[in-house]
């Protein structure tokens, strides 16, 4: 089974021996970041340093000033932690290594942009602005992430892309020091509080017979109970909201998220090469929304040449793709195989035994840079005996 694994620039950049020791796991395709958002991240074999601190969302590659000049919203480069063409350089050592070199790009995840340019946030049902959310209903961003993607996903030498992100995200963020668990979100409550009331999306829920600011109040009376903490976590979401309400506000969402999707594929497309492959993170639930954006199997699939699933803990995500897969769609299982972040590498065989019965033609693993040598070890013998 052909398998990836996920890595940073600055995992490979300043190591000499980092290509080597990755394809030496038995992977044979990198997925390398070319734009992403802020994180803190461990190199636990670097020479260098042992943390990295990307400060903000950035691209790791010298944006083109000429498409950028004077836009807003636009890309930032990065700073310290991947310095110049930073991909490019780890592509290269990669590449040389007998890698395949993938593209991984976030796109609708990016703190930096909400917080110089809060016009283009998420705004949830309370007035409450998402920094870390882009809203992809608005023209501004939506002109952004096409051009983004583009840059971004066909770099020198890639063979391919995994975007990330590419649709709508919501409360859910990780965002540092996070204290929001301490009213149990169902799936439901997560929807609820990720719908945005930006004017944009106003107009979008305006131009289905509902006015915006009659749907912000139902949002907030049906989130009461959930406050109260006597709403089930497994509510579903037309009982939480109301059927009404959650259907229209589903089909606003799925429609505007279907036509980024569709022209995000199409501008990379227009700029790649010929047999460059393009997958999405996805969700085969419609209303989830984040890094793995929740999409329609279907249509994904007859859009991309496949999608990267979530599938630590369980891969009973891939079925609903695999119904709707052709004989050349990827269906990749993204397996976590860190330790220290709930990951299992002792299992990956298993792991990926199970995945591969519900449908996976692929492996992805997160993360061959933040794994310890120990996890690594795991993963070279799981690798060893798949095939």
């Amino acid at each position: 089974m052909r398998t990836g694994a996920f890595v940073y620039p600055w995992d490979v950049n300043g190591d000499p021996g980092a290509a080597e020791r990755i394809a030496g796991l038995g992977v044979g395709q990198v997925t390398l970041a070319a734009a992403y958002h802020s994180t803190r991240a461990l190199t636990p074999r670097h020479p260098r340093h042992r943390v990295v601190t990307a400060e903000h969302a950035a691209v790791l590659y010298p944006p083109d000033g000429g498409r950028w000049a004077g836009r807003t919203p636009h890309p930032y480069p990065a700073g310290a932690w991947a310095p110049g063409d930073a991909y490019g350089e780890a592509a290269e050592a990669l590449t040389a290594a007998g890698l395949d070199v993938h593209t991984w790009v976030v796109l609708a995840h990016n703190s930096r942009l909400g917080s110089e340019h809060p016009g283009t946030s998420v705004v949830n049902a309370y007035g409450d602005r998402y920094p870390w959310a882009p809203c992809i209903a608005q023209p501004a961003v939506r002109a952004y992430l096409l051009d983004l993607a583009a840059e971004a996903a066909v770099r020198p030498g890639a063979r391919g892309t995994e975007l990330e992100s590419c649709g709508w995200y919501g409360l859910a963020h990780l965002h540092a020091h996070d204290k929001i668990a301490g009213v149990d979100l169902g799936d439901a409550a997560q929807y609820a509080m990720s719908l945005c009331f930006c004017p944009a999306c106003g107009e979008g829920y305006a131009a289905l017979g509902v006015e915006p600011g009659e749907l912000s109040a139902a949002v907030r009376e049906a989130l009461e109970p959930v406050w109260r903490g006597s709403a089930p976590a497994d509510i579903p979401v037309e009982k939480l909201l109301g059927a009404e309400p959650a259907a229209l506000t589903l089909e606003f969402r799925t429609r505007t998220a279907r036509t980024l999707q569709e022209a995000v594929v199409a501008a990379v497309r227009a700029a790649a090469p010929e047999g460059f492959q393009v997958l999405l993170h996805a969700d085969p639930v419609a209303y989830h929304c984040g890094a793995n954006a929740g999409v329609d199997p279907a249509h994904i699939l007859g859009l991309a040449d496949g999608v990267v699933v979530p599938c630590t803990g369980g891969a009973r995500l891939l079925s609903p793709f695999a119904r709707h897969a052709s004989a050349d769609s990827v269906i990749a299982a993204n397996l976590t195989v860190v330790g220290g972040m709930g990951g299992s590498p002792g299992t990956l065989a298993a792991d990926a035994a199970a995945a591969a019965s519900l449908g996976a033609n692929e492996l992805r693993l997160y993360h061959a840079g933040l794994a310890s040598d120990q996890d690594l070890a795991a993963v070279r013998a799981a690798l060893s005996g798949l095939g």
